[in-house]
């Protein structure tokens, strides 16, 4: 019995051996494939010329033109440790690698609001590993190259907002018939949360999704300490009433 016992504990130091072995490997190799595939995306646009390209756009608007309230809404909703990382978030990362073992699927992010700059400028919207790796390489570099503050501005002058409107500003003239700077605290709100699916989320076509939305916005801002509980019910009740939402 002892013999056999020791057999399977060697079998399953093995095992975990061969494990750690296969990791590493497919690591090294994604790692390659996302480096080539990052190499030949920034060819025409390197990233060194992103903020300047972006901030050209007539529509471009900087933090000084977006009220807090919306800054504090998509931070807490996309990406809480914003301030705190570096373009890669390994806490994030290892959740929803976690998550992503579970499910058998990339269903599960895990991207900072580097990372989906990086994806939202350079690659496409499928889902693939070596893409992924690819978004890695390109958030670290855009990190090195931009503060935090220039991050944040090409991220929502870039982002979808769903009926035809790319960034803040065409999202603001598009939903509320109003400038950016003119938003209210219920609208930024409201607008913070649609990028993340703006077909689904979309106000014209599912206000009550987007209402939905909203409310997951909020939650988030208090768990970042943004808002008390009580100033978010009142935003909910503010955002229930939008005349958008009574389409």
């Amino acid at each position: 019995m002892r013999t056999l016992g020791n057999f399977i504990k060697r079998l399953l130091c093995w095992l975990l051996a061969l494990a750690l072995a296969a990791v590493v490997v497919l690591g090294i190799v994604l790692g390659v494939q996302g480096g080539k595939l990052y190499q030949n995306v920034s060819a025409n646009l390197p990233v060194t010329e992103l903020y300047a390209d972006i901030s050209a756009r007539p529509s471009f608007m900087s933090c000084a033109s977006i009220p807090q309230t919306y800054i504090d809404a998509v931070i807490s909703v996309e990406d809480s440790r914003f301030e705190k990382h570096h373009g890669i978030d390994p806490i994030a990362i290892v959740r929803a690698l976690w998550t992503d073992l579970r499910t058998k699927s990339l269903a599960e992010g895990g991207s900072t609001l580097t990372q989906q700059l990086a994806k939202n400028l350079y690659f496409t919207q499928e889902k693939h590993f070596a893409r992924k790796a690819a978004e890695l390489f390109a958030a670290l570099d855009i990190e090195k190259a931009y503060s935090k503050q220039q991050i944040f501005e090409m991220y929502v002058n870039t982002i979808y907002f769903g009926s035809g409107c790319y960034g803040i500003e065409e999202a603001a003239v598009g939903y509320f018939g109003k400038t950016t700077a003119e938003l209210t605290d219920a609208e930024c709100v409201l607008l913070a949360g649609l990028p993340n699916a703006p077909s689904a989320y979309s106000p014209n076509s599912s206000p009550a999704l987007a209402l939905k939305r909203a409310e997951v916005v909020l939650d988030r801002m208090v768990s970042n300490k943004k808002l008390t509980k009580t100033q978010a019910m009142e935003l909910r009740d503010e955002i229930a009433a939008l005349p958008v939402l009574a389409q």
